[in-house]
């Protein structure tokens, strides 16, 4: 799989041009230089004779997806071969991923891998070019959550010794930390984070954190709850009633993104679930993940026939074997989204969150011409990355 033909000045044609205002069908969009020029209707941007011309056949182009926590798929990690990963989500239309590191690894193998990552994204003609950076899932999170929970390395006392070089190597590559609010000591320990990397994001994730002890790290932009409705718990104050966790208080917060795996048979996330999480957070703070993983173990009984789970060794889920074009597809089968708002969720919320809109996310004059021609059940026929055509080879 490569990058074939670079586009200097070329025109797509008969695309059904996603906006983040909505759909302008049969348009023309104008990519100079990787970067997107212009866009309208045919009568409104005619093309240069002798043009190169992408003929789109009425697929739905829209901004490459945007998957900021994807641990790897198709057999391999992203901290282990991050080049065969990264062309197995490429061809899915994921133009822009976060490599997410898991708190399974020590902290040398935490640091080999952020330092294996950073070597294939300076290949600037591989696939690996569609890696922004990292997603940390730890170190330092709830160990009582998650899959693989008794192979978690972190679970004892936070301390500078451990985690400044893990920091200083993940640098402002690492655009989002995923933090447990209620272990002692992480204040600190966001300090540090901060000091090193202004632009970080953090996230509660696998935590039973109260909403006030989430609201006490706000300043901090905290401001994504890792994979809602997974991984979470509550602490109960009272017998025979519900307490508050981070669901809840992600639910509360206006300004808190939601991550959503939405897979086939809403199993991480109940198809109600899914669409409470729509109707308090809306489509403009949802974020469809992926949250992909590579595990051979078997599953329950129950789950033989979906193939869109992974399980751990103890039966437990362990992410999923999710695209985010199958992601899109699945959010419209339990909600009445449309595609447009399918594309939001996929690509402009998650550039949003991690402070990349100008970049990234939506088709926009400026833009990187990051690109994914889809038909209507979210089948991917053509990748665009930085302007260049992605195929297989």
């Amino acid at each position: 799989m490569g990058l074939k033909g670079t586009i200097d000045m070329t025109y797509i044609i008969h695309a059904n041009l996603v906006l983040e205002t909505g759909i302008l069908w049969d348009g023309v969009l104008e990519i100079n230089q990787g970067r997107i020029l212009n866009y309208g209707q045919l009568s409104d941007l005619p093309i240069p004779q002798g043009a190169a011309v992408i003929d789109a056949k009425h697929s739905y182009v829209g901004p490459g997806f945007v998957d900021i926590h994807v641990h790897g798929g198709n057999g391999h990690f992203l901290y282990q071969e991050p080049e065969q990963a990264a062309q197995h989500f490429l061809a899915h239309g994921e133009t822009t991923i976060l490599a997410a590191l898991y708190y399974d690894l020590s902290k040398a193998e935490f640091r080999d891998a952020i330092e294996r990552v950073k070597a294939a994204m300076r290949d600037a003609r591989g696939a690996a070019r569609a890696i922004a950076g990292f997603y940390m899932e730890g170190p330092y999170m709830n160990p009582k959550y998650g899959a693989c929970a008794e192979k978690n390395k972190w679970r004892g006392e936070i301390q500078k010794s451990d985690y400044q070089e893990l920091v200083d190597d993940a640098g402002r590559l690492a655009k989002v930390w995923a933090i447990a609010p209620e272990r002692e000591g992480i204040p600190a320990f966001l300090e540090y984070v901060k000091s090193v990397n202004p632009d970080a994001v953090f996230a509660v994730g696998h935590s039973e954190a109260t909403p006030e002890q989430i609201r006490l790290l706000k300043s901090y932009r905290l401001r994504l709850q890792t994979h809602s409705m997974d991984a979470t718990g509550r602490i109960c104050r009272y017998a025979g009633t519900r307490g508050c966790g981070p669901d809840e208080a992600c639910l509360l917060d206006d300004d808190m993104y939601a991550e959503l795996i939405c897979d086939s048979r809403g199993i991480h996330v109940n198809p109600d679930l899914i669409r409470l999480i729509l109707k308090v957070k809306g489509t403009g703070r949802t974020i469809l993940i992926t949250d992909s993983f590579v595990s051979e173990a078997s599953p329950a009984a129950e789950f033989q026939n979906v193939k869109d789970l992974v399980f751990d060794a103890n039966g437990q889920l362990n992410g999923s074997k999710l695209t985010m074009n199958m992601a899109c597809r699945n959010i419209m089968t339990y909600t009445n989204c449309g595609i447009a708002e399918a594309f939001r969720m996929a690509s402009l919320n998650p550039a949003k969150a991690l402070g990349m809109e100008q970049s990234i996310g939506s088709i926009a004059r400026g833009k990187i011409a990051n690109l994914v021609f889809v038909d209507d059940k979210f089948e991917v026929n053509q990748v665009i990355l930085g302007g260049e055509i992605w195929k297989d080879e």
